[in-house]
């Protein structure tokens, strides 16, 4: 047996949940999903806002990686980054995404699924303002996903840049900013022993507001 499946083997039923009761979720997953963020936090789960966002450009060529998860609401799920970047480039085609966060301490899974738009501007701003200043810079001379030539250039601009606003405030980059994800389905899944998870799907209803809650099978 290799390391890999060695490991796997000694975790495999250390990690599992209690299992979950559908009476006890809320109709609305905006809220099931902050209780289930409040535990997450409570239970001092590493990064409990580090989310893998999944895209796809216009010929359906798939691209993942990790972002933070900024704010929540109603409205859907927020994140920052550069508009220029892979990721932005793909949703500018194809504005389609997936959201994925696992929680491992707890064994849950949340995985979201609908459409991303861009934040009006003014949101934009504020949090770039809430930002580090040094966080700020690095915004103004990252171009995102492009190909550097070496180290010592990105430092320079960093160090050009934080000379340029020494006694001013760092703006906002145009190309970079906040997007938010208003989903149409959000699932809610809880590791159980033997492979017997429990998972629970909202879908979105033609009705406003409205959600249809339904189990699924492991």
């Amino acid at each position: 047996m290799n390391s890999v499946r060695r490991t796997t083997s000694l975790l495999r039923n250390e990690y599992h949940g209690a299992g979950i009761d559908p009476g006890d979720f809320a109709e609305d997953p905006f809220l099931q999903f902050e209780r289930w963020m409040e535990d997450a936090i409570s239970h001092s789960v590493k990064e409990p806002n580090a989310v893998h966002l999944a895209t796809a450009d216009a010929e359906g060529r798939p691209s993942g990686r990790i972002v933070l998860l900024r704010d929540f609401s109603a409205k859907g799920f927020s994140f920052f980054t550069n508009y220029s970047s892979r990721k932005g480039e793909d949703l500018e085609q194809n504005n389609h995404a997936a959201m994925t966060f696992f929680w491992n301490e707890l064994y849950r899974q949340v995985r979201i699924v609908g459409k991303v738009y861009r934040l009006p501007a003014e949101e934009s701003d504020a949090y770039f303002r809430s930002r580090p200043r040094q966080s700020q810079i690095s915004a103004v001379v990252s171009q995102q996903s492009r190909e550097l030539e070496n180290r010592e250039m990105l430092e320079r601009m960093a160090t050009e840049a934080e000379e340029k606003y020494r006694d001013r405030p760092v703006p906002r980059p145009e190309n970079w900013g906040g997007y938010y994800l208003d989903p149409d389905h959000v699932e809610f899944w809880q590791g159980r022993e033997h492979r017997l998870h429990d998972r629970l799907q909202y879908i979105r209803t033609a009705s406003e507001g409205g959600w249809t809650i339904r189990l699924l099978y492991p």
